[in-house]
């Protein structure tokens, strides 16, 4: 087996855990602070603002008929 081949394949192995390593932390960074404003939104005790968060689209148009 040709060695730089070896060595380009275990460099490219490399990149790719590191790229999946960073990733990982960017989306439990982003969890962490998903988590963090639920627990600030659920803990404020303002019952509109967390229907509003858990359903968006109810009670944002009214239908009026004359």
């Amino acid at each position: 087996m040709d060695i730089a081949l070896l060595s380009m394949g275990m460099s490219q192995n490399q990149v790719k855990q590191d790229v999946s390593l960073a990733l990982m932390k960017k989306s439990l960074g982003t969890a962490e602070q998903q988590g963090e404003a639920l627990q600030k939104l659920m803990s404020s005790g303002d019952v509109a603002n967390l229907q509003q968060a858990a359903q968006p689209h109810l009670g944002g148009t009214i239908d009026l008929k004359l």
